[in-house]
């Protein structure tokens, strides 16, 4: 059996990394994980949902979020933190974030939210593919 998407986790503790790629290789999911932000853009961000925790050292999850959004992904970036306040939050969806996440959380809300995640990520490349074809046909 083959995984459906990948999913990338971005997050400092190890241990949550190991916990989150049992989790999603249980419910089929490809998984990379990187222990810090840095690393992730050094690799070339890639992966069809990103779980990013908030608080990291050098580059926090907000500021890797606001790094992809300059570089004009559109991966869905799930935040999860076990530090949540409603500054955090409001930075975060302000800046695109999918959903926010506190830790610890529980697995099923996480995976329904990658779920919907995944979903939206799929409408919105679609979407870019098709405007992509008519603004080609157009320069016709």
């Amino acid at each position: 059996m083959t995984a459906e998407s990948t999913i990338v986790v971005i997050d400092d503790n190890s241990g949550v990394r190991r916990s989150l790629r049992a989790l999603l290789e249980s419910s089929n999911y490809a998984v990379a994980d990187y222990a810090s932000a840095k690393s992730f853009l050094a690799d070339g961000p890639r992966g069809d949902c990103l779980i990013v925790d908030v608080r990291m050292p050098e580059m926090s999850g907000l500021e890797l979020q606001e790094e992809l959004v300059r570089r004009g992904s559109t991966v869905p970036v799930i935040v999860v933190t076990g530090h949540a306040d409603v500054p955090v939050a409001v930075h975060a969806m302000k800046a695109g974030a999918f959903d926010l996440i506190e830790k610890p959380f529980d697995d099923r809300a996480l995976l329904e939210s990658i779920r919907r995640a995944l979903t939206t990520g799929r409408l919105t490349r679609n979407n870019a593919a098709e405007a992509k074809v008519a603004d080609e046909k157009s320069d016709c």
